[in-house]
């Protein structure tokens, strides 16, 4: 198989992005990755957030305080909620404004519009919630050239966070996974399933679960397949830790064999 030097693109131009900012694609990044690559890294992510359905397009998780739009389920937080994770979906209507593209006038509001689930499964089958999921449904491409922008935007940031101690091992543990094409959808799919890890308020007990965090609780393994494997494993004891360190109110337990599910994808081929 042709080694993939995704990782070598990751250097381009982008240490600078900041959290509120659309991550942004350097030029070379449309070469590291076929068309097909990238449609199956699409399909797949689709799958993992929504089980491939365009329903699942506009979702409002149990247990959640906001909605979550797209093959990404991208985060949106409804006017006067402030949580802890990284609210994406903002990023993704910029980044495809950038790029030329019209979003809906529904997914364009500061705030989400629905400010609880009931509200927002009132409205499910309503005219404009139903043509945002169309034009979801239709702009598959661009929603994962944003998901793939944004792990090419993680990789200096992690570095730039991680104790100095560590940045080697952390840059040689994501070039070795680099190396296979499921190994690439695997840190691609990471960052948006989630975090890069470098945001703080994603924290248990003072201990997070991104990607900076799942590259450091690698062993040492050959590039490859079996980084990609010990890649996947390590994403499962970083989630394991998650559930252990998260308020027994939230009851992240339930969510394990769903996320122990995805990470399995990672040892696989696409």
């Amino acid at each position: 198989m042709q080694v993939l030097r995704f990782s070598c693109l990751l250097m381009l131009g982008i240490a600078s992005c900041g959290p509120a900012a659309p991550p942004e694609a350097p030029p070379a990044a449309s070469s590291s990755l076929s068309a097909a690559q990238k449609n199956a890294i699409g399909k797949k992510i689709w799958q993992n957030e929504c089980g491939g359905t365009v329903d699942g397009l506009t979702t409002w998780n149990a247990g959640e305080e906001f909605p979550s739009l797209g093959i990404g389920h991208f985060i949106w937080y409804p006017a006067g909620f402030n949580g802890r994770w990284t609210e994406s979906w903002p990023q993704f209507v910029a980044y495809a404004r950038k790029h030329g593209v019209q979003v809906p006038e529904i997914g364009t509001r500061a705030d989400a519009p629905w400010s609880t689930k009931a509200q927002f499964q009132a409205q499910f089958n309503g005219a404009e919630m139903s043509g945002l999921r169309r034009w979801l449904a239709s702009n598959v491409t661009l929603q994962t050239d944003f998901i793939i922008a944004r792990s090419q935007a993680a990789l200096p940031k992690i570095l730039a966070a991680a104790p100095a101690a560590d940045r080697a091992r952390i840059k040689a543990n994501y070039e070795k996974v680099a190396t296979t094409t499921n190994g690439t959808y695997a840190l691609i799919d990471y960052v948006n399933f989630k975090g890069d890890g470098t945001n703080t308020t994603e924290r248990y007990n003072g201990q997070g679960w991104g990607l900076l965090q799942v590259l450091q609780g690698m062993k040492n393994v050959p590039s490859g397949q079996a980084a990609a494997a010990e890649f996947a494993a390590s994403s499962k004891r970083a989630l394991d830790r998650r559930i252990a360190n998260s308020p027994p109110a939230r009851g992240e337990s339930r969510w394990r064999a769903g996320w122990h599910n995805r990470c399995d994808t990672y040892a696989r081929s696409l």
